[in-house]
């Protein structure tokens, strides 16, 4: 468990998260729509989240991702980090996705937790380069990856089908270390 400040933890997923998780997914539903994929309503069923969080502890185990969650004294999932898409070799490079719940954006959440996983990202599994891309208009995302010392790279025009159109993104990067 990494602490993000007196409140929140940081921590990897893990089996047995999957009620937690589609409890925190119902709640953000709306709030999380303009900025995910399209969701079939399984995915917001304790059975789909379990499943999922099984793949996750398997994608982690494998060295192919690893997602974390913030959870909050009482238990309770208030947002998640992840690292996907990890490359060895002479690249050394992930994706990096997140949210957090809605009730506590604005607070600086995301920013200490991006912060946290990009120590751990170089630190622990000791990649060379962190990339991230947020929809033109989210200006709140763009602000947590600046005040993480993420560089504006581009424009990937149709990148990912979000709320069901393919939508343009703005890519950035970090790099993590300097050798």
């Amino acid at each position: 468990m990494i602490p993000l400040d007196a409140e929140f933890t940081l921590r990897p997923v893990r089996t047995g998260d999957g009620a937690a998780l589609a409890r925190a997914y119902r709640a953000n539903r709306a709030h999380l729509a303009p900025w995910e994929p399209a969701r079939d309503p399984e995915f917001f069923t304790d059975a789909w989240q379990e499943r999922d969080a099984g793949r996750c502890v398997d994608d982690a185990a494998s060295g192919r991702s690893i997602r974390f969650l913030i959870v909050s004294p009482d238990g309770e999932i208030r947002g998640r980090m992840n690292v996907n898409n990890i490359v060895r070799g002479a690249f050394r490079s992930a994706d990096l996705g997140y949210w957090v719940d809605a009730a506590h954006t604005g607070r600086g959440l995301a920013t200490r937790a991006v912060s946290a996983v990009l120590d751990h990202a170089r630190d622990e599994l000791l990649l060379h380069r962190m990339q991230a891309a947020t929809l033109p208009h989210n200006a709140g995302s763009q602000r947590v990856l600046a005040a993480n010392g993420f560089e504006r790279i581009g424009l990937a025009r149709r990148y990912l089908r979000i709320a069901g159109e393919w939508q343009d993104h703005v890519l950035f990067q970090r790099i993590l270390t300097e050798d």
